[in-house]
């Protein structure tokens, strides 16, 4: 690990909250030449249940007009991220859809961005998008900074997900044994609960046993209930 890796990781890991751990990300972007970043996080907590949390530094102007025309259900680069991992350039064909919202971006001075979205085991996702006003990115800057723009969205990614998982919505530090893991993934293969006892070699009260106590744990109704959100939160991976 180089100097400035080990430098970052510590800033951001030592921050005492989201605010002062996203500060360290605003002064990294600056430092690579942007004026503005931003971080978003989903979560799924159930099919129908999500919940996203967005900082950035964006204008107070921008981030009215944002939430106010609803632009997250709609914005190229949320939808691109959803669907991929790999870095973007406003510029790229795989973005230029919605022209009203790219002209009422540019307007408020969100010319020229990079954007990357990351993932982890436990079903967080998040963006990390980096912006300017002044001068477009060009082919021999990305090239340049493409190690360290990745590296500072792992890490963007690691340190605001914990943080905010953990001090906002600890609902999602859910754990289940392994025992309870065998038992909802069997549930979601469609086996019941004789036919999971048979497989696992324990009694049928016992997988009944498990099964409630995920039910508990993830607050369910029923098993069923139960297995889909343990997958949708990643804990049967």
């Amino acid at each position: 690990m180089e100097l400035w890796q080990g430098d970052l990781v510590s800033q951001i890991q030592s921050a005492e909250n989201e605010e002062s751990a996203f500060k360290k990300i605003e002064d990294e972007a600056l430092a690579l030449g942007f004026e503005n970043a931003a971080y978003g996080l989903r979560l799924n907590l159930n099919i129908t249940n999500q919940k996203v949390v967005m900082m950035n530094n964006y204008s107070q102007n921008w981030k009215r007009r944002y939430t106010d025309e609803n632009y997250i259900s709609i914005d190229p680069v949320v939808k691109h991220g959803n669907k991929s991992l790999m870095p973007v350039v406003w510029s790229s064909n795989k973005i230029t859809e919605n022209k009203n919202f790219w002209e009422d971006a540019y307007s408020h001075n969100l010319k020229y961005g990079w954007s990357q979205a990351s993932a982890d085991q436990v079903g967080r996702r998040g963006l990390l998008t980096l912006t300017r006003g002044h001068e477009p990115i060009s082919e021999l800057e990305l090239k340049e900074l493409q190690y360290r723009l990745t590296w500072l969205t792992q890490i963007s990614h690691h340190c605001m997900s914990e943080i905010i998982t953990t001090k906002k919505m600890p609902e999602t530090m859910i754990t289940l044994t392994m025992r309870e893991k065998d038992v909802l993934r069997w549930t979601a293969a469609g086996k019941t609960s004789g036919e999971t006892s048979t497989i696992m070699n324990i009694t049928e009260r016992t997988v009944n046993f498990h099964i409630a106590n995920s039910m508990q744990k993830l607050n369910c109704i029923n098993k069923t209930s139960a297995t889909v959100r343990a997958a949708m939160l990643g804990l049967l991976d």
